[in-house]
């Protein structure tokens, strides 16, 4: 199977940053030799639209057919308010319980994000999932890129 990755602004972000830089560039190795499909959401590159253009055209310089664009549905912005009502994320990051249900939504293989604190986090994660499930959504994958990468030697 070949995998859908559903990457998160902060994913892209930390390709610049030294504390992920690693991590960040071999996903994006990933995706530019075809061993997964990058998934962007209209959310990120929205969050993206202020970054500095090096950042900004990281997504550009991958092979087209290797990229998927998503967008935020109506469905999607009703699961991320089940999210918040269910109190699994608060009302203030709204945005990441948006990525979430867009990811959940596309029915991605795996959302990859570095924001430790709303996404990649267990007791949320078990949240999310209990929501997607009492709704009759699958539940959702959802890791930092280190778990995601081979380990390259």
């Amino acid at each position: 199977m070949h995998p859908r990755i559903y990457t998160d602004t902060s994913v892209i972000g930390g390709y610049f940053d030294s504390e992920f830089e690693a991590a960040s560039q071999a996903l994006f190795r990933h995706f530019s030799a075809g061993k997964a499909t990058l998934v962007i959401s209209d959310i990120t590159l929205l969050e993206l639209a202020p970054a500095p253009e090096r950042i900004r055209q990281l997504v550009d310089a991958l092979p087209s057919e290797y990229v998927e664009e998503v967008r935020l549905t109506s469905e999607a912005e009703e699961l991320a308010d089940s999210y918040i009502s269910s109190g699994v994320i608060g009302a203030s990051s709204r945005a990441d319980a948006e990525h979430i249900a867009t990811a959940t939504i596309h029915r991605v293989t795996v959302l990859v994000s570095w924001n430790l604190k709303h996404i990649v986090n267990l007791e949320r994660i078990h949240g999310y999932n209990s929501v997607n499930l009492r709704l009759g959504y699958p539940m959702i994958e959802i890791r930092t890129p280190i778990e995601v990468i081979e380990h390259e030697s």
